[in-house]
């Protein structure tokens, strides 16, 4: 008898190119419930973004009851869609992870796929005097959560859901409603569903020629 259980894949899925090309910051949702096989999956594409050391510091809490929603609106400056999404998923980076278990982890899980034990080695030296005396850690951290968080966001898009990527909120009102460890940072939301009315208009945007430039500065690059 055939599993009904195992994930059968959106045959409507966009191609990168469509889901980048197309994405709006959806201004409101239907609130139709996200399955959690597509759940998982726009998960896992988080997961496996790169970070600096692969050290991974991202955390992310998904928020889906309608109870808990509702006070992450509140904590949101009252946005509507933080209610009405699907999910919201709440992007955070933990300033201290690496302290708590996380670099013997990254390390067990290298060594586990080939890593060598002297760059294992080394890494327990490296990292920890990296890290504790890096000048801006919160930027480091968001660099890393918003790399994850955008992989998210896109597979997303991929998926056929709809996202709105939000940084209006109350940092200190986020981290009370969802109890968050005060090494927590909060760098985004993330709104997840299907779009509800009219879809955002296209902003628009800057060309290549006003971007970018070829080895240096000012020197126009001709594709």
């Amino acid at each position: 008898m055939k599993d009904v259980s195992v994930y059968m894949p959106n045959l409507m899925e966009k191609t990168l190119t469509q889901a980048i090309a197309e994405r709006r910051a959806t201004p409101s949702f239907d609130g139709a419930p996200i399955p959690d096989a597509d759940l998982k999956k726009i998960l896992d594409a988080g997961l496996q973004a790169p970070s600096g050391y692969n050290m991974q510091p991202w955390r992310f809490v998904v928020v889906r009851t309608e109870d808990q929603k509702r006070r992450l609106r509140s904590a949101s400056f009252n946005q509507p869609k933080v209610e009405e999404a699907s999910v919201v998923i709440v992007a955070c980076g933990d300033a201290d992870g690496w302290r708590k278990g996380d670099l013997e982890e990254m390390l067990r899980l290298g060594c586990e796929a080939g890593m060598p034990e002297n760059y294992a080695e080394q890494a327990r030296t490296v990292i920890p005097n990296y890290l504790s005396n890096h000048p801006n850690l919160t930027a480091w951290l968001y660099k890393h959560v918003m790399i994850a968080f955008t992989s998210m966001m896109l597979m997303a898009e991929v998926l056929g859901y709809d996202t709105a990527p939000m940084e209006g909120f109350e940092e200190e009102k986020v981290r009370e409603v969802l109890n968050l460890p005060l090494s927590y940072h909060v760098v985004a939301l993330l709104a997840v569903g299907h779009l509800s009315g009219d879809d955002k208009f296209c902003g628009g945007r800057f060309s290549m020629a006003h971007t970018v430039f070829d080895d240096e500065y000012g020197k126009p690059l001709n594709l």
